[in-house]
């Protein structure tokens, strides 16, 4: 079942800008589930397949999601951060986590202490970044008319090509790496040939970097439509649906346990 889990934080100290880098919150991730399965962290360290979880950048209130900072993130700024799960074990080894979260312990960002106030795994109204949905669920609300997927990418997200990286969102990139995860976790086996007749029909993107500890990744944010062509049948129509409603948990590209590649479906693009 795919969670997205809320944490929210309050620094104890400034938190410097070389501490809010991919590197830094992928190190707090496996520092917390370390403090609870010290062999799951090191699996998770050591993986090297398709990751069961992403990241956040670490954010700020209500701001607008940002993933890179020039100015120090100031000690009692209310803060949140985003933990997707897409495998049930994982998701079962941290709920005793979840569940005797004591507010009094410090976490380490960097320098910085935080203390994590609480962790929000359903929708609400004032943040549309908690969710879960099993993968069955996921697969049978999807629509099986809708042809058209918008999805913004909140995050540089970036693509491997040969021994280089691709900042451009094609439909091979964008849909295999949904395609790839979603097979690999959801149990429920959706062929290529859905990727066959998907084109891109709107884009509206731009290239940003995000930093990091020891170099610079260059990715796409902003907002791509995609539409399903072609005489198709309801089921492709519906496994297209799939794949774009799951991006929210997924993200696509390199680098999403690391904050990069947060994308989501919108409906409300006018």
């Amino acid at each position: 079942m795919p969670h997205s889990l809320i944490l929210n934080l309050v620094p104890q100290s400034p938190i410097y800008p070389n501490f809010l880098t991919g590197r830094q919150v992928h190190a707090l991730f496996l520092e917390i589930v370390s403090s609870v399965d010290r062999p799951l962290a090191d699996r998770l360290h050591e993986q090297k397949t398709e990751k069961a979880f992403t990241l956040s950048p670490l954010q700020i209130g209500k701001q607008a999601i940002r993933w890179q900072y020039d100015r120090p993130i100031q000690a009692g700024s209310p803060c949140w951060w985003r933990i997707t799960l897409l495998d049930d074990l994982l998701f079962g080894h941290l709920t005793k986590l979840w569940l005797n979260l004591n507010p009094q312990k410090a976490w380490h960002l960097g320098s910085a202490d935080l203390l994590i106030t609480s962790v929000l795994g359903t929708p609400q109204s004032t943040q549309p970044w908690a969710n879960f949905a099993s993968y069955s669920q996921l697969y049978e609300q999807a629509s099986d008319d809708r042809r058209i997927a918008d999805l913004t990418f909140y995050t540089p997200a970036s693509f491997r090509q040969g021994l280089v990286d691709n900042p451009i969102p094609d439909v091979d990139r964008v849909f295999n790496s949904l395609l790839r995860k979603w097979n690999q976790y959801s149990g429920i086996e959706i062929p290529d040939t859905v990727i066959q007749n998907i084109a891109p029909s709107f884009v509206n993107i731009r290239t940003a970097i995000a930093p990091d500890s020891r170099s610079q990744f260059v990715g796409c944010v902003g907002e791509m439509s995609f539409k399903l062509f072609g005489k198709v049948d309801s089921a492709m129509v519906k496994q297209f649906n799939v794949l774009a409603d799951f991006a929210m948990f997924a993200g696509v590209g390199r680098k999403t346990p690391m904050g990069m590649g947060m994308v989501r479906r919108v409906f409300d693009r006018s």
